[in-house]
């Protein structure tokens, strides 16, 4: 996995007090989160919200993520997610980046790879044609 990406898309956002343990930094299973905003924004930069995702009869599936933590964000730090794919044949593979922007650090990166299945929870061996049109691909 790449160290560094060019995202296409980013989130801003500033941690608060709900995603912090007691010593006020961010719990681990939170960058997950982080990384689904980020994930998120980046389909909806290609009109494939979660509606007309269902419209053309296939649905996503997390099948691998991994996140590798290089510096704590803390309570009420503003800090920039963002997202690029890496590859869209067979699986989407995306990239993410967690910048600190109250430090000027990199806290974490770290991927996720989404499956396709049909309406049926078929798993497809490739993306989709009608998906990867829509992604611009």
């Amino acid at each position: 996995m790449s160290r560094h990406i060019e995202p296409e898309v980013s989130v801003e956002l500033e941690v608060p007090f709900h995603d912090v343990d007691m010593m006020h930094v961010v719990w681990h299973g939170h960058y997950y989160k982080y990384f689904e905003l980020a994930r998120t924004a980046l389909l909806k930069k290609y009109q494939l919200d979660g509606q007309r995702l269902l419209e053309t009869g296939y649905m996503f599936m997390v099948i691998e993520s991994q996140c590798r933590h290089t510096f704590p964000l803390r309570f009420g730090e503003r800090f920039r997610v963002g997202a690029a794919f890496k590859d869209l044949d067979y699986r989407l593979n995306m990239a993410f980046e967690v910048h600190n922007l109250s430090t000027g650090r990199r806290a974490a990166y770290g991927h996720t790879v989404l499956a396709t299945v049909d309406s049926k929870g078929q798993l497809m061996l490739r993306t989709p044609d009608v998906i990867r049109q829509i992604l611009g691909r």
